[in-house]
């Protein structure tokens, strides 16, 4: 049921910001977590940032000090902060809903850091 559209991507300088959203349909309820996941250009796709229903956070070492996320519950939406933002950190980014076992993911935004 729960249907996620992430959006916010863009073409971005290095040392530039962006502000990636994720709203949901549906309700997301008891123990769960929001996150971005992103998948560069012949790699995998690895965990960015995850939240928690609670608030906790969870950072890739490789964005700790630069992203933050945070959700607003009340909207169901989660956000992704990205600051001093690098070259390495182009990648189509995905919002990720996990209820328990189950996870839902976004369509992915697009985020291109060049000089």
């Amino acid at each position: 049921q729960v249907q996620l559209v992430d959006s916010g991507g863009g073409l971005v300088q290095p040392g530039g910001s962006l502000r990636l959203s994720c709203v949901a349909s549906g309700i997301i309820f008891g123990f769960n977590t929001m996150g971005w996941y992103r998948q560069a250009p012949g790699k995998e796709r690895e965990l960015v940032a995850v939240i928690t229903n609670g608030g906790g956070t969870n950072y890739a070492d490789s964005v700790k000090g630069r992203f933050t996320i945070s959700r607003v519950n009340a909207k169901n939406m989660v956000y992704l902060q990205m600051n001093s933002l690098k070259l390495e950190d182009t990648a189509v980014y995905y919002c990720n809903v996990r209820i328990r076992t189950t996870i839902y993911w976004g369509q992915g935004t697009q985020v291109t850091v060049s000089s």
